[in-house]
């Protein structure tokens, strides 16, 4: 890590994680991804009546009730969207594009209440036939309930920078545009 000097070294920027460049990954790497996420009955309503999924399994108690499930199902589209977003941290922070979101499978149900965790393995990686400055990714993700069950998984393929391009540093994190913040002192 590397620290920008504020003042005469009693205070100083330190800097934080900034994701993974292309050049950080390698096929057969697997990132254990922070955070789970406890899936709310307000996160599957909501989602549900944005994206108008009429299916009476994901808001119609009663409907649900008499199916094999017994109750509600969390909408599998806010189960995608939530590995994908616990999966940010690790492997797209420094994306410029998501490509492709490829042979994804609902393996079990999730219920409100149940906690998920997710994990992405590097599959594959090669450089970008027409953009220098970025590398692509591809991961398996793969989210968990709270007792281990695989309930998602799917392929993900991301356009991730090159860290020369990136040029990150402790006052200018990814995200932050220039100036905004504390910053660094300079010598005049």
């Amino acid at each position: 890590m590397t620290t920008d000097d504020q003042t005469d070294g009693e205070t100083r920027i330190v800097e934080g994680w900034h994701g993974r460049y292309y050049e950080d990954f390698e096929v057969g790497d697997i990132y254990k991804h922070p955070f789970g996420r406890t899936v709310t009955e307000t996160d599957n309503v909501w989602l549900t009546n944005v994206t108008m999924n009429l299916n009476p399994m994901h808001f119609n108690e009663a409907y649900a009730a008499e199916t094999e499930f017994g109750e509600r199902l969390v909408d599998g589209t806010f189960v995608i969207a939530l590995v994908v977003g616990m999966s940010v941290i690790d492997i797209s922070v420094n994306a410029t594009a998501n490509l492709g979101y490829d042979d994804i499978r609902h393996h079990g149900p999730v219920y409100h209440g149940d906690t998920l965790f997710a994990e992405s393995e590097v599959i594959d990686k090669r450089e970008s036939g027409s953009r220098d400055h970025v590398g692509i990714v591809t991961t398996e993700l793969r989210g968990y309930n709270q007792d281990g069950d695989l309930v998602i998984s799917l392929e993900r393929t991301p356009m991730v920078l090159k860290r020369e391009h990136a040029q990150p540093s402790a006052a200018k994190p990814p995200g932050w545009p220039e100036g905004i913040g504390t910053q660094p002192e300079t010598d005049s």
